[in-house]
């Protein structure tokens, strides 16, 4: 199966869909489909018309996780830079949203909370199953997983293995909505259609001082964020935004 293959991109109005296409694996990650979503995020970040980028799976499943088959011949789908399955170690510049229909499961749950937002089916399933496995959550879970919801539910995650449902993981926070099934796509969409109407050069910073911030001390972290977000307030789309909201019509983004 080649690279094209393994990971579907689609581009309408601002917003780009990453499909995940190994459904007969239920969208395992091997070699080929790291690639894909790597070289899917290089586009999404170099492309001043792209807004914001959903992460989905074909056939029914997010992805269950990394291609066992392919790990015991000595395949490691880790792209250099960016990790297992080309997004775990480097979120793109832009917003990326999940939306999980079906399992989410190890290594595809890593990739799930990689994402800065995540819609999932009412009757999907998440899981931090590697232990089951003989092995570790090494693709960032147990150092994300603590950071996104209550340690202690992130230790029950990680150590017991077991699956939670979409209402649990809403209620544990780690997802932001829940919709019937079949319609987590539909779902992401909107929000992403949301987010592609903000000034992007916005968006793009805001982003960054969430990531960033985690690792600002108290003694820093207000000229560490001037220094960002200064240059928004006197750029073009500040002007632009104002002068919309005067004139009450949408506004042109030059993303500058």
């Amino acid at each position: 199966m080649t690279d094209e293959q393994s990971v579907l991109v689609d581009v309408n109005e601002g917003v780009m869909t990453i499909t995940l296409n190994r459904p007969k694996a239920k969208n395992a990650v091997n070699l080929a489909l790291a690639k894909g979503v790597a070289a899917a995020l290089e586009e999404l970040d170099s492309n001043d018309d792209i807004r914001v980028a959903i992460l989905t799976g074909a056939g029914g499943t997010f992805c269950a996780g990394m291609d066992l088959k392919a790990f015991v011949t000595g395949e490691l789908p880790v792209i250099p830079g960016r990790g297992f399955g080309g997004l775990a170690e480097r979120s793109p510049e832009k917003p990326l949203i999940a939306a999980v229909e079906g399992y989410a499961l190890a290594g595809g749950l890593e990739l799930m909370i990689s994402c800065d937002l995540i819609v999932a089916a009412e009757d999907a399933q998440f899981g931090i199953t590697e232990v089951k496995r003989g092995l570790v959550a090494g693709a960032g879970g147990l150092m994300k997983l603590p950071r996104q919801i209550p340690p202690r539910l992130a230790m029950e995650m990680a150590l017991l293995g077991d699956f939670s449902g979409a209402q649990r993981a809403l209620e544990m926070g780690l997802i932001n909505r829940v919709v019937p099934a079949g319609e987590a796509l539909e779902g992401a969409r909107e929000l992403a259609t949301k987010i592609a109407a903000n000034g992007p050069l916005a968006v793009r910073v805001t982003k960054q001082v969430m990531m960033e911030q985690e690792d600002w001390s108290t003694t820093e972290m207000w000229a560490k964020q001037q220094a960002l977000v200064n240059p928004v307030f006197t750029s073009e789309d500040a002007i632009e935004g104002a002068t919309a909201f005067a004139e009450k019509r949408a506004p042109q983004w030059k993303g500058r």
